[in-house]
């Protein structure tokens, strides 16, 4: 069976990247519409890259108010910009969110009504040439032709998708990430591994798509900790930043399962950062999911050095997730009851959140595919 890898147009990585990228931006258009948060302002990074548009010969428009994870209000008070000012490019630059939100912004100046109507749907038309320059290791939406977005209508997290949303160019520069609070660095982290573990545990995983999980995999527990308790090591950040773009490859193209379908809801109706709801999902998820490939989950015990001889594949696979239960005891996740999720209002939700993550299609990935009432004990097994 023949498959499909999806990459970005072109991707410059590695530290100074950003400085190295300013022909090819300004290859993209005359004037870009930067998405962006008040943290990139702040950090100077904003003003770096208006230095270097401009010295390129490219004008720019600036929307900063990308406040936590995008919403469909954010999306159309971007696209209003975009059009007040001429625009005919974008840069997302910060986190996943304001990456995310540019990718929605330019479907929207592109194909018109609210970014709400594209729900389900693939989107193939033409858009606006964007580059995507991730500030955190873990999303990798530089790297897949997915969106999330809030849509604040339905209270749900939209997953748009189509190849339309793959970024024309990428940007992955280590140095952008070494202001990153730890809290910050771990949730994302976290997010990027999930990716990849589902990748290579998805039902659609596929040998080119396996490799780069594998190797974002290692990377992962190789040097995430460190990254967590010394932000300046370079040297780990730069380990983080590829795997989170190895993640995003694997992931755009052999999908996602269990844990991101039920960790969207929990961010949708909790406002639970996305990485972290991650983070409180991996042991429930995974314990679930390994009885359906003990195999892949086992030699995901030999990438990170694990296994011990003798081992079955069943006793692989549970060590796997004892290492990934430490990591998590390591980076010092909270539970649902410490980040203050009040647990009435959690269990009441639990019937729509498992209803709408079974509508997200990413459970139905995972090889040992969950029915909506085993989500429902898995959401009660949270508290």
């Amino acid at each position: 069976m023949a498959n499909v890898f999806f990459t970005p147009h072109k991707v410059i990585v590695g530290e100074g990247a950003l400085k190295e990228s300013q022909a090819s931006l300004c290859s993209l258009g005359k004037k870009a519409l930067i998405v962006t948060s008040g943290s990139m302002v702040r950090g100077g990074v904003l003003e770096k890259l208006k230095e270097s548009l401009r010295a390129g010969g490219c004008d720019c428009a600036v929307f900063t108010d990308i406040t936590g994870e995008p919403s469909d209000q954010m999306v159309e008070a971007g696209a209003a910009i975009y059009r007040a000012e001429g625009c005919d490019f974008l840069i997302g630059v910060g986190g996943g969110s304001p990456i995310d939100a540019m990718k929605a912004i330019a479907m929207v100046v592109c194909l018109g009504g609210s970014i709400n109507d594209y729900y389900g749907k693939v989107i193939t038309e033409p858009l606006p040439p964007f580059c995507a320059i991730p500030s955190t290791a873990g999303t990798g939406s530089e790297a897949t032709q997915f969106t999330i977005i809030n849509n604040t209508v339905d209270n749900i997290k939209m997953l748009l998708k189509g190849p339309s949303l793959m970024p024309t160019l990428a940007v992955v520069d280590p140095a952008l990430s070494v202001t990153t609070p730890p809290k910050v660095t771990a949730f994302t982290g976290l997010d990027a591994l999930c990716h990849a573990v589902e990748a290579y545990t998805s039902k659609k995983a596929f040998p080119l798509a396996d490799t780069m999980a594998l190797s974002a995999v290692r990377r992962i527990f190789a040097s995430l900790r460190r990254c967590y308790e010394q932000g300046d090591d370079l040297a780990a950040r730069a380990d983080m930043a590829q795997a989170a773009l190895e993640a995003g490859m694997a992931f755009n193209n052999s999908s996602v399962t269990i844990i991101h379908g039920m960790s969207r809801p929990i961010g949708a109706l909790f406002h639970v950062p996305h990485g972290l709801s991650n983070a409180m999902l991996i042991k429930p998820c995974l314990t679930f999911a390994l009885p359906g490939c003990f195999d892949r989950f086992a030699v995901l015990a030999k990438e990170i050095g694990v296994w011990k001889e003798g081992m079955s594949e069943q006793e692989g696979a549970e060590a796997f997730l004892a290492a990934v239960e430490a990591l998590c005891e390591a980076l010092q996740i909270p539970s649902c009851k410490e980040y203050g999720l009040d647990q009435e209002a959690f269990f009441a939700a639990i019937p729509k959140m498992a209803a709408d993550a079974q509508a997200s299609g990413s459970p139905a990935n995972t090889r040992r595919a969950p029915s909506v009432e085993e989500m429902e004990a898995l959401y009660r097994t949270l508290f």
